[in-house]
């Protein structure tokens, strides 16, 4: 896995900060979501967050046609269609931001900004007294915030000294030293498991589980407090084979909580807006009972399932 780091080592790309945050740990928690993943996830609701350097969204039915995009872009991205409509090239497209500064209507955004340290730490501390009171704290989170190693462990040492609970949302496809050193600042990882099977691991996101899963186990070893999460996804890694592999594997490493993310659509237009390809347009949403026969199957293995 390539790791990146900005040229002073103090900085790093953040494409969002999320205050108030009860999903991604206990308590209120402020959420920061680091650009960059390993990863190409095939239903990934932030496709923001793969690609390491910021990006141009564009919302089209914000477009209130006045042009003024097209006479700003520095790099002939922003063209006028034969229907009259704004078209982007993106492969001319720098994200540089000019056409965003000069739009009036909030039709173009840039995603993911160089932030330093303490400018990070300085939103998290915002919302310190909400930690305190509801035993909350920041996490991590992405795309991989693994993926900007150096940018991570200097965040997470400034916010422990702070006194703040760390939570880190990792897939962990990243070698064992740089996660390990991380782990030292960490007081609960959200461990991300896609798919048990190597090659199906490999069809849906890009890459295999074999590194995956052996630092889930190196983890486990060390006593650190882990909430297995499996983005359950149908006919992809919801079968009863998969589900009995999962739930095997997490009861012998001594792991009892396993969090359930049915799929949803909500990031798809992201996709539109980002100028990707969305590859599982067919794919339908879960039936209640049929998310409810899964944590049964885990249930069996004295895991307890949560639906987040």
């Amino acid at each position: 896995m390539e790791q990146v780091k900005s040229e002073d080592g103090k900085s790093g790309w953040v494409f969002n900060i999320q205050r108030y945050s009860i999903q991604d740990g206990p308590g209120i928690r402020t959420t920061v979501f680091l650009k960059g993943c390993p990863l190409t996830c095939h239903w990934c609701s932030n496709p923001e967050s793969q690609g390491l350097h910021p990006q141009l969204f564009y919302f089209d039915t914000q477009c209130t046609g006045c042009h003024r995009c097209l006479e700003a872009c520095p790099n002939g991205a922003t063209l006028l269609g034969s229907n009259g409509k704004i078209v982007i090239d993106r492969r001319l497209c720098k994200a540089c931001g000019v056409c965003a500064d000069a739009c009036l209507s909030g039709a173009r955004v840039i995603s993911g900004s160089l932030m330093t340290i303490d400018e990070v730490v300085n939103v998290v501390e915002k919302d310190s007294l909400f930690y305190r009171n509801s035993d909350g704290g920041v996490t991590f989170s992405g795309g991989e915030p693994l993926y900007q190693p150096a940018f991570l462990l200097e965040l997470l040492k400034k916010c422990q000294r702070k006194g703040f609970h760390t939570c880190l949302d990792t897939c962990a496809y990243i070698q064992w030293e740089v996660l390990e050193e991380a782990l030292d600042y960490v007081d609960l990882v959200l461990f991300d498991v896609k798919h048990m099977d190597p090659e199906k691991h490999r069809e849906v996101t890009g890459v295999d589980n074999h590194l995956i899963l052996d630092n889930l186990k190196r983890m486990a070893k060390m006593g650190k407090e882990i909430i297995v999460r499996i983005p359950l996804l149908p006919d992809i890694n919801d079968s009863a084979e998969n589900i009995n592999a999962l739930g095997n594997f997490t009861s012998q490493l001594s792991l009892k909580r396993v969090d359930l993310l049915p799929y949803h659509k909500l990031g798809v237009k992201k996709y539109e807006r980002l100028g990707m390809e969305y590859k599982l347009k067919e794919l339908r949403s879960f039936k209640r009972e049929e998310v409810e026969g899964v944590k049964e199957i885990l249930r069996n293995f004295g895991i307890e399932a949560d639906i987040v």
